[in-house]
């Protein structure tokens, strides 16, 4: 028969049953990424007891070929800076030529060809990875993380992403997701989601309009909402994908080796001081450190003026925003801010002196947009019913006409999910197919916006030029992903398309990897199953070692030694890594203990009924 395990506990016997299916919430961040769910109504950020939920978002590739994410791979940054990513989030959907100015302060290699923009890679050794294979390595590791917190299988997620993430940067985002074995039933966006924290338990009748100032670690967002009665509706939204905390560590390290006549060889330990110096100045008037035996210092005034441009960026997409919303800065109530940058006096003081008002950061900046991810994971599991979420597109959405010319058909701001429509024709005589380009922007002509895809339609009867009526409609969901169609609406003929990344891995391509992780799956169930043999154990001895403290005074002193035995066996099965020698240690350990916890229960029952509390 299987073993039943019990938690020593309290006096208490408890079975272990299986917990319904969990919804989380997760924030892929730039800088750290973290994991949040829904437990009794409220959430929660997914974290070890006393420590930190963060888990930095940097992937460090063994000489064996073994992947680390996290704190692990970030002792690695320093000494292995060609095998260590950082900053994966900053290439998701980006062409090389997007990169041109920031290949080169990396410690890791970069290569693309303009004319192929699909073959942005990152090169570690002979091998190569594309930004969705390395966020995809991420959320891995955070998967791995709430299973193994759990004690359950997390199969669904809710996603944040920058509002100004454009379609391609979100189909990314998704295959990551599926490459990681996760269903993402949405993908929000992070003011939106830093919005649903805030308002989480807030009195229905309160009327406000809140602005939330997102500068995290390689984006920022400014997003304009009202809030009534539940309602969450985003007013505006404007922001650069390109531009947050990491400027300002580049910006510093810069400066050092410009200072100091430092070898650029050094840029990867500069930029790890940089952000020990950004953290420091936040409450010192100086920092000071050494590399390559030089001594460096960065005081408060400088750092201030390096961190201005970037503040100042950021303040001129504040105004768009309020412009886009049609509200003056006396209109909003609440100034929120979100990410681990707006920590820095500077920015708070620059963010509250442009809106006139105090800002709120009294919920932790680095874990409200993963709180968010969770409420809008609890609103789509069924559990919430008071909250509706109106979000917006960031960006125009359009196709090519005569000309090169952007021809708009949904605006950004326009709030999502949406569809729209617009009527063409054709230009030349006989015309019997025509291609559609579909591009993301702000500028007049396309060339200078975004190419998200094209379809093409096919089979047109031959007409003159101008007689065939060609309708073209949007459709954009609730995670901001679009499909095209086209129908000439004379006779019929239609096809549709939804886009795909431009910059992501194809179903082929994908395929191949899930197959890869089928051919490793017996390798990585082992690795799976010693993990959670070894969080067991840690559990059940942290339980055990209380249960003998709260109960020594009847314990008999061979009964406390025998567990202890039994307790320091277990420990030494975990530091050689065998499971089935750390399950048989539970299992003798679950048979010794049964009757003293049975034992226990029944002291604890008789000094209740003798009128005693039990603590």
């Amino acid at each position: 028969m299987p073993r039943i395990p019990i938690n020593i506990q309290e006096g208490k016997i408890q079975e272990e049953s299986k917990a319904s299916e969990i919804i989380v919430g997760i924030d892929l961040g730039t800088t750290n990424s973290l994991i949040a769910f829904v437990k009794d109504g409220q959430p929660n950020i997914l974290k070890e007891h006393g420590k930190s939920g963060l888990v930095p978002s940097i992937i460090h590739f063994n000489d064996n070929g073994e992947v680390v994410v996290g704190n692990e791979a970030k002792e690695k940054l320093s000494t292995y800076p060609e095998r260590t990513i950082y900053s994966a989030k900053r290439l998701m959907g980006k062409s090389i030529h997007d990169l041109e100015n920031y290949v080169d302060g990396l410690g890791y290699t970069i290569i693309g060809d303009e004319k192929d923009e699909k073959l942005l890679k990152v090169k570690v050794d002979d091998k190569f990875y594309n930004p969705i294979t390395l966020s995809s390595k991420i959320l891995s590791a955070l998967k791995i993380k709430a299973e193994a917190l759990l004690d359950q299988k997390v199969t669904k997620a809710v996603i944040t992403v920058p509002a100004y993430f454009n379609d391609t940067q979100r189909q990314a985002t998704r295959q990551a997701g599926k490459l990681a074995g996760l269903d993402i039933l949405r993908i929000i966006n992070e003011p939106t989601a830093a919005s649903l924290a805030y308002g989480n338990g807030i009195d229905l009748d309160v009327v406000e309009n809140i602005a939330v100032y997102d500068l995290g670690g390689g984006t920022f967002d400014i997003s304009i909402l009202h809030i009534e009665r539940g309602i969450f509706e985003v007013l505006s939204t404007h922001g650069d994908t390109f531009l947050g905390g990491d400027d300002i560590d580049i910006a510093i390290a810069n400066y050092w080796i410009e200072t100091y006549s430092i070898d650029t060889l050094a840029f990867s330990d500069l930029k790890y001081l940089a952000e020990a110096a950004k953290i420091h100045l936040s409450t010192n008037s100086i920092f000071k450190s050494q590399v390559n035996d030089i001594e460096i210092t960065l005081d408060l005034k400088q750092f201030e003026t390096l961190c201005n441009p970037i503040v100042q960026k950021t303040l001129q997409s504040c105004q768009q925003a309020l412009n886009d919303s049609k509200l003056d800065k006396s209109a909003i109530n609440k100034i929120i801010m979100v990410g681990g940058s707006t920590r820095i006096p500077l920015i708070k003081n620059a963010v509250a002196n442009f809106f006139e008002n105090d800002v709120y950061d009294a919920i932790n900046p680095d874990e409200v947009v993963a709180l968010g991810a969770a409420i809008q994971a609890d609103i789509l599991a069924g559990n919430r019913k008071d909250i509706l979420l109106l979000d917006v597109t960031p960006l125009s959405l359009g196709i090519e006409t005569v000309g090169g010319l952007m021809d708009t058909i949904i605006p950004r701001n326009s709030k999502v999910p949406i569809g729209a429509g617009r009527n063409y024709t054709t230009s030349i005589d006989g015309q019997t197919n025509l291609k559609v380009s579909i591009y993301q922007g702000e500028r007049d002509l396309v060339k200078d916006n975004r190419k998200l895809g094209e379809l093409l339609l096919k089979n047109i009867p031959p007409m003159p030029a101008g007689i065939p009526k060609i309708e073209i409609k949007f459709m954009l969901d609730p995670d901001g992903i679009m499909t095209v169609s086209a129908e000439e609406l004379r006779t019929q003929t239609k096809t549709s398309i939804t886009l795909q990344s431009q910059y992501g891995v194809s179903e082929e391509e994908m395929a191949i990897m899930l197959l890869d992780s089928i051919n490793n799956a017996e390798a990585d169930m082992q690795s799976r199953s010693l993990q959670e043999a070894k969080t067991e154990a840690v559990m059940i001895i942290q339980s055990s070692h209380k249960f003998i403290k709260q109960n020594q005074s009847w314990l008999s002193e061979l009964e406390i030694n025998t567990l202890k035995d039994y307790l320091k066996l277990i420990e030494n099965f975990l530091k050689e890594e065998d499971k089935d020698a750390i399950l048989q240690g539970l299992e003798n350990l679950n048979t010794f203990s049964r009757p003293l916890a049975e034992k226990a229960l029944d002291k604890a029952v008789e000094q209740n009924l003798s009128g005693k509390s039990i603590l």
